[in-house]
Formats: C-alpha cells, structure tokens, sequence
C-alpha cells in the first residue's frame, strides 16, 4: 500500500501552477518594461535641460562680441524659456499631443540655436575664446546625448509596446494593468541634426 499524499500538496502544485502562468501573463513583464521606458524618458529630459543650462553661459560669454546679434541671443533665450516650459511626465508618455508639443519647443530651441552658432562664424576673436571653444564642444556632446537618450527611449517603447501586445503579456496588460501603448518620440523634420558648432579647427 503506497503512503497517502498529504492534502495539502494539490494546493501546493495548483498554487505553483498558477504562479507559473501569471508570471508568463504580463503580471511583471509589463510594468518592467513601462518603468524601463519612463526611465529612458528621464534620460531624454536630462538632456534636454543640459543643453538649456548650457545656453546662458554660451550667450553671456558671446555677448559682448556679438552686439549687433542681439535679436539673435533674444530669440534663443525666447527659445530657451519656452523649450523649458513645456514638461511631459512619466504619465504622459502615451499621449501624442504632449511629445508632440515637447518636440516641437525642443526642435525650435535647436534651431535658434543652430542659428546663433552660424551668426558667431563672424567674429573670429570670439571663435578663439577658450571659454567659447569649451562651450561649443560641451554643446556638441550634449547634442550627441541628447540624440542617444531619444533613441535609447524610442527602443524602449518598441519593447513596451510590444510586450503588451503579444501574447502571452497582452493579457496582463489588458487584464490587470490597463496598459496603453507608449508613443515614441519624434522630432521635427530636421531636428535630428545636431546645430553645427563652428569654429572649430
């Protein structure tokens, strides 16, 4: 006569059972995957707001070069201040209009910017200001982070978006959290060239 299963153990293997299929349900895969995305978006804005730091040091130390450029040093601090006032947070990713709007200041803030850099292309004491040189190229860098960080984020919506969308994820996502696709960021036509830094030997 074999020995008795204890009672407890087909709760044991139904609990087991079920753990195994929910974890496979989206139940961690899809917050895992939208809080990677959020945190590539906080990279975005980093950089983003590195580069609008960066702007009244390169303004201040032309400035006094530049005077007839000084429409040209208002529009970008113009371009500046709106660039920063228009915020998307971690819940607004899934809302096109608010990346559209955050593209849109950001596109136009490099281009003024781009516009600046190219009036200075005038004034070859100011283009051998170290202070000038070290901004142009601190500048340039951020540009290039600025370019990695969207990128890195628009990978990282392609992986959320896709998570809740196949199976077997897609019925944790719609099931228990609700997930709505992400939207990727996509800058104004143009946007993604960096402003040309000149001056440079």
């Amino acid at each position: 006569m074999r020995p008795a299963l204890p009672k407890f153990l087909p709760k044991l293997l139904i609990a087991a059972l079920a753990a195994s299929l929910l974890s496979a349900c989206g139940i961690n895969s899809v917050p895992t995957a939208e809080e990677n995305a959020k945190a590539r978006w906080a990279d975005v804005e980093a950089a983003y707001q590195r580069r609008a730091d960066l702007i009244p040091n390169l303004a201040n130390t032309a400035e006094r070069y530049a005077e007839q450029e000084r429409n040209v040093l208002t529009e970008v601090t113009e371009a500046r201040a709106r660039a920063t006032s228009v915020q998307v947070n971690a819940d607004d990713l899934d809302n096109p209009q608010a990346l559209q709007n955050f593209a849109q200041a950001q596109g136009q803030l490099g281009q003024s910017l781009g516009r600046l850099l190219a009036s200075f292309e005038a004034y070859p004491d100011l283009k051998s200001n170290q202070n000038f040189l070290a901004l142009q190229n601190e500048l340039e860098r951020t540009e290039n982070r600025i370019n990695i960080a969207r990128r890195d984020y628009n990978e990282a919506v392609r992986e959320y978006n896709t998570t809740i969308r196949t199976f077997p994820d897609i019925i944790g996502a719609k099931i228990i959290h609700g997930a709505e696709p992400l939207v990727p960021f996509e800058a104004d036509a143009g946007a993604e060239k960096a402003p040309e830094v000149f001056g440079k030997s």
